[in-house]
């Protein structure tokens, strides 16, 4: 019997995330095994009178949404095979209305053992796509969602059964309410109070066990991430000023990118830019995504998590970033609606507990404590 959350879960990304309207044309990325939710997506997109596009390839690699071939590519392939963009998947970065994307992992540790000079030229290559995505998506040219169809894998990592995974996975959308949208729309009025708050505000200080940063806000703009280009969402978040972060954090969480997980990642801030880094496991990788370009050792995100729908930590950036009562920053590239100026083929998540005592102030007044807004 068809789950009935998926149907809800494809009318609710397409009518609230991506508001598909006639003629426009969809870019559908997703992986076989995502079958019953891309076929509930492609049907929502046609009776909304747009036009369905599939691939099995993400707008950053024409390959890895196909089980193992990257992992091919990137074990055989020459430097110009692994930075090879499949012309359609520029030509609908560039020109399509919508992108939807749709994880669905059956390996995720399938790149553990991947080359990270390899990894890094997979990196590279996708920097002008995600540049030309993070700049249409600013001027409103094209809208976009990434959720998550679950699967055996994603739920290993979760270490839950698969029927627990997909109960927690749809409940995190509040997809078991009989009005999801209209409780994205509270959760939005919600976190529209606190980004009113903090307009107009010069700098952030995080104070806790882990955590002793100052971050740059001048004339930065905070987003209010509420099931519109994440599914499920649940943030408040900014570009960063380039060069004024300045301490250390010791990420509380494993940090997971390009199914590589590194463990007890410590960053050093001086003047924006990441000058000292290590890890109690995978610091060489660290030190390689560090290294990927210009752009890569600077915050181009901070971000505080809301979703309290979400309390277990799963291996899935895509949840744990929302975890209510973290906060979390990215290394490179930052969203241009935000102010960000940061350049970067990098956008690497980590996530930081405030559950502990941690503060964080703007321009000296506390606003979140341990792991809850104090704004009223």
């Amino acid at each position: 019997m068809a789950d009935s959350r998926i149907l809800k879960l494809a009318q609710v990304i397409t009518g609230y995330s991506t508001e598909i309207k006639p003629g426009d044309r969809v870019f559908i990325t997703a992986s076989p095994v995502a079958q019953p939710l891309t076929l509930a997506v492609i049907e929502q997109v046609i009776q909304r009178g747009g036009l369905p596009h599939i691939t099995a390839g993400s707008s950053y690699h024409h390959l890895d949404l196909v089980p193992g071939a990257l992992e091919l590519l990137l074990k055989y392939g020459s430097k110009e095979q692994i930075q090879y963009i499949n012309p359609f998947v520029q030509m609908a970065v560039d020109e399509f209305d919508v992108r939807i994307a749709i994880r669905s992992d059956v390996n995720t540790k399938a790149l553990s053992n991947a080359d990270p000079k390899r990894l890094a030229l997979l990196r590279a290559s996708s920097s002008e796509l995600m540049e030309t995505m993070m700049r249409r998506s600013a001027e409103g040219s094209l809208r976009w969602v990434v959720t998550l169809f679950p699967t055996d894998a994603a739920a290993q990592d979760a270490e839950m059964s698969l029927r627990e995974y997909e109960d927690f996975v749809y409940g995190a959308g509040m997809l078991d309410e009989d009005d999801p949208v209209a409780r994205w729309q509270e959760f939005r009025v919600r976190q529209d109070k606190y980004i009113a708050w903090l307009k107009g505000k010069k700098r952030i200080q995080v104070k806790g066990p882990s955590c002793d940063l100052v971050v740059g806000i001048t004339d930065r703009i905070f987003l209010n991430s509420c099931g519109q280009r994440n599914f499920p969402d649940g943030e408040i978040f900014t570009g960063p000023e380039e060069t004024i972060t300045e301490g250390w954090v010791k990420f509380t969480y494993p940090a997971v990118f390009q199914q590589r997980e590194v463990l007890g990642v410590q960053l050093e801030f001086k003047q924006g830019r990441v000058v000292k880094a290590k890890a109690e496991r995978g610091e060489d990788f660290l030190l390689s995504v560090l290294d990927t370009d210009a752009g890569s050792r600077t915050l181009g995100e901070f971000a505080i998590g809301t979703n309290t729908f979400i309390q277990k930590f799963t291996r899935n950036i895509l949840f744990d970033e929302k975890i209510g009562g973290t906060i979390h920053m990215a290394l490179g590239a930052a969203y241009p609606d935000t102010g960000g100026l940061n350049k970067s083929a990098v956008h690497w998540d980590l996530i930081c507990d405030t559950r502990d005592g941690t503060e964080i102030s703007a321009d000296g007044i506390p606003f979140y404590r341990n792991g809850e807004f104090l704004i009223k």
